[in-house]
């Protein structure tokens, strides 16, 4: 499977961007409101200048205090960006998930955010086809 198919899969395929200089504490609200674990940072909504999750978050708040919650976000970032294209193998970017230890990736193209993947959207299309596998060799064996 491709990132490409499971974005097509998935039910809201937009990004959440926000601008540099929104401060920590408002893009907590967004994660909270949206129910998402993640927000890109971008200045123009269309390319990745830094990812903020939830995780950043958390870790500095235990290191800092609840100061930096008035910090704008480029502060906390991460800055050097693992991202895949719209053709990378689906199961080459769980592996890069599993072992760099993240659970979002921008899906970027010509330098242009085009989507972003998690690692729940690419468990959930690999156990999709699994089950359709499943379904195919059980029709197999019982002569279907």
């Amino acid at each position: 499977m491709l990132v490409h198919q499971i974005l097509k899969l998935k039910s809201d395929d937009a990004v959440v961007t926000v601008p540099p200089g929104t401060k920590v504490s408002e893009a907590a609200k967004i994660l909270a409101e949206r129910k998402i674990g993640t927000v890109v940072v971008s200045a123009n909504a269309q390319t990745a200048d830094g990812i903020l999750s939830e995780r950043d978050i958390v870790r500095v708040l235990a290191q800092k205090g609840g100061s930096v919650l008035s910090d704008a976000v480029d502060a906390h970032m991460t800055t050097q960006l693992v991202t895949c294209g719209r053709n990378d193998d689906a199961d080459a970017v769980l592996s890069t998930m599993t072992e760099r230890r993240f659970r979002h990736m921008p899906v970027v193209e010509d330098g242009q955010l085009v989507g972003l993947i998690t690692i729940g959207d690419v468990v959930k299309a690999r156990l999709t086809e699994l089950a359709m596998e499943k379904d195919a060799l059980q029709g197999m064996i019982m002569g279907h």
